[in-house]
């Protein structure tokens, strides 16, 4: 989101539910969290979460069991092409809790630390829809996206007129991450938070990712 900074500090003052100040404090645990939302449909201001996870990454480690991870019941149906991608029915989130008992769960559990996660934007952009109506902010955490990290480690150097390939099975695979099912909120975020932990790796040793050039076979 443009002007981030200016949008976190009007936050901070017209937040209507100071539960959530917390999120607004100096991170310094020197972890991320890698998180990934299953959803009804790509409309942020329409559709619903219908899962989530969240997963600890410190020190190079990647902490499952310590990761929060619900299915959340939406007010709304779940449409046919949705349930195609996530495979969730309505069935199967019958029992599940609505969004108004998880956040408060969900962002006690990220509190300031830096969200790690691939097109994050979107899941961001999900989990402000709640947050506005809940407490008037938007989610004021740093934001780590994967494919912006690969892009500067592979592409940053690259001539004008390259091949660039974002997508998240080709970066998983480049880097060497092993394929989990996609489209589950915990697979999802563990596969980010690998790539994650790799492409710190590669930066933190000035290591750049090859490309293939043109002639090679």
């Amino acid at each position: 989101m443009p002007f981030r900074p200016l949008v976190r500090l009007i936050d901070r003052l017209a937040m209507t539910d100071r539960r959530y100040a917390f999120l607004f404090e100096k991170d310094v645990s020197g972890e991320a969290v890698s998180i990934d939302c299953e959803t009804t449909g790509l409309d942020p201001w329409q559709d619903e979460i219908v899962a989530v996870a969240a997963i600890p990454i410190r020190d190079g480690r990647i902490l499952t069991s310590g990761r929060y991870e619900a299915l959340v019941r939406p007010t709304g149906p779940v449409g046919a092409t949705s349930i195609k991608i996530h495979q969730l029915r309505e069935i199967d989130l019958a029992k599940a809790r609505p969004m108004a008992e998880i956040l408060p769960e969900l962002m006690a559990f990220i509190g300031p630390r830096p969200l790690v996660g691939y097109y994050l934007e979107f899941d961001v952009a999900m989990l402000n829809r709640y947050l506005l109506s809940a407490a008037n902010i938007h989610v004021p955490n740093r934001l780590v996206e994967i494919s912006r990290l690969y892009y500067e480690r592979k592409y940053g150097d690259a001539p004008p007129g390259t091949e660039i390939d974002l997508r998240f099975s080709a970066i998983a695979q480049d880097l060497g991450v092993p394929e989990r099912p996609v489209h589950d909120a915990f697979n999802d975020a563990l596969m980010a938070a690998m790539m994650y932990v790799k492409l710190i790796d590669y930066i933190a040793r000035g290591i750049r990712i090859p490309r293939t050039r043109n002639w090679d076979p």
